[in-house]
């Protein structure tokens, strides 16, 4: 795992994160090492255990990752909790003030301004409807605004639940690396940090774009290979009212659970190129805590006087735009990896497994008179070829990918202080 400065905190701006599950706990990590905020503020907005020790033990301790000592400092680590007060809910953490607040769950009522929290990281997955309005009983994102927040990062995809509703003009989504620039800071402040799989296709799919363009890539499917999350049963449970899908109230710990994926509408905001090519995008929950893997399978129309498209070819595209990544988010390995080869390391939005990479080539032949779109009769020319032969080669292309930690909550990260840069 990567090392950060071991410097004073580089920006007296201090940050909020609403929420301490796994990507909020993460997260906090993530900053504690990073030192570039002055402070964290992290809203619980519940009691926790009988004292703010139980919390500080949470904090401590990961079962996939181990303890934050140890990620901070390796194995020379020592107690890196240097303070714990109970009456002002302060903690110190390897030198980075960290203060908990346990009273409210609406962002609207969290103390943000009373703290001087300036920009906040939802990591609740609670609120993710940019359109709905800051004083909704239940809550709502726009209410972290209305506490006092000049922005906020949403640490999952924007969800608007009426699809009447447009997108709001200062919501957007981004994914480090590929649409960063996206981000306006006069206009945005709502943004969305997409999904850990999303930012793993996006990654994926931008080298093949910028080499073939979209008009030759005629259709792509992608599955992903999902480590569990914190939404399902350790064991089976009776469905609530209404629902639809059985399988989600099936234990994580016994099967494999197909379920879904809003990655191609997420990555449609990404990559606006990818809404002219027809995509599937598939789920597949398995019994592993982190480390996923998309299995993307790629449709490229060849080009008669081109190179042809070969398993060379594609490990080439990767290996070159891996090289060229001055951050590191893509990665190309030749190494044959198992899924806890991958866990913590920085900042890999999708690691190209090239030993894998397939392609095949063949020749699809398409009846004119069979479609619908070609108007038949208009060139009476004798003997006229009604069949015309296109040969197309499938890719299949492997990207892992640490839907947690070392994937997702440090290019969060990355998005974070880059949104905080703008806001000196």
């Amino acid at each position: 795992m990567e090392a950060f400065s071991k410097e004073t905190p580089r920006s007296e701006l201090i940050l909020g994160i609403n929420g301490l599950g796994r990507i909020g706990k993460l997260t906090l990590w993530h900053h504690i090492a990073r030192k570039y905020f002055s402070k964290l503020v992290v809203n619980i907005g519940r009691q926790v255990g009988t004292s703010l020790r139980d919390v500080v033990h949470y904090i401590e301790r990961d079962s996939t990752y181990g303890l934050l000592g140890g990620y901070l400092q390796g194995f020379r680590a020592g107690n890196v909790v240097e303070h714990i007060d109970e009456n002002s809910r302060e903690i110190v953490i390897d030198g980075i003030k960290v203060q908990i607040l346990t009273e409210s769950r609406n962002p609207k009522d969290i103390q943000w301004a009373e703290q001087g929290v300036r920009l906040v990281v939802d990591t609740t997955g609670q609120f993710r409807d940019p359109t709905i309005p800051y004083d909704v009983p239940k809550g709502s994102l726009r209410g972290h605004l209305e506490a006092g927040a000049d922005k906020a990062i949403l640490s999952a995809p924007f969800k608007i639940k009426d699809k009447t509703q447009p997108m709001p003009e200062d919501a957007v989504t981004t994914v480090m690396g590929v649409n960063e620039n996206d981000f306006d800071p006069r206009v945005h402040r709502l943004i969305s940090n997409a999904s850990c799989t999303t930012t793993c296709l996006a990654h994926m799919m931008k080298p093949l774009i910028d080499y073939f363009g979209a008009d030759r890539i005629l259709t792509a499917s992608m599955a992903t290979v999902h480590a569990v999350t914190g939404s399902q049963e350790v064991l089976d449970r009776l469905p609530k009212a209404g629902a639809t899908d059985l399988r989600k109230n099936r234990s994580v710990m016994n099967n494999i659970i197909l379920t879904t994926t809003g990655a191609a509408d997420t990555l449609g905001l990404v990559i606006p190129e990818m809404k002219r090519i027809g995509f599937i995008a598939e789920s597949v929950r398995i019994p592993n805590t982190t480390g996923s893997l998309i299995i993307l399978v790629v449709n490229l129309q060849e080009e008669p006087s081109g190179e042809p498209i070969r398993r060379d070819l594609i490990n080439t595209i990767y290996q070159e735009a891996a090289a060229n990544d001055p951050r590191g988010y893509l990665h190309y390995t030749e190494e044959q990896n198992v899924s806890s080869d991958i866990i913590g390391l920085p900042r890999a939005a999708a690691i190209i497994e090239a030993h894998e990479t397939h392609t095949r080539t063949a020749e699809v032949s398409i009846d004119l008179d069979k479609v619908c779109q070609v108007e038949v009769g208009k060139n009476p020319a004798a003997g006229m070829e009604r069949m015309i032969r296109i040969a197309v080669t499938q890719a299949v292309i492997y990207g892992w990918y640490d839907n947690e930690l070392g994937s997702y909550v440090n290019m969060l990260g990355d998005r974070t202080v880059s949104i905080a840069e703008t806001m000196e």
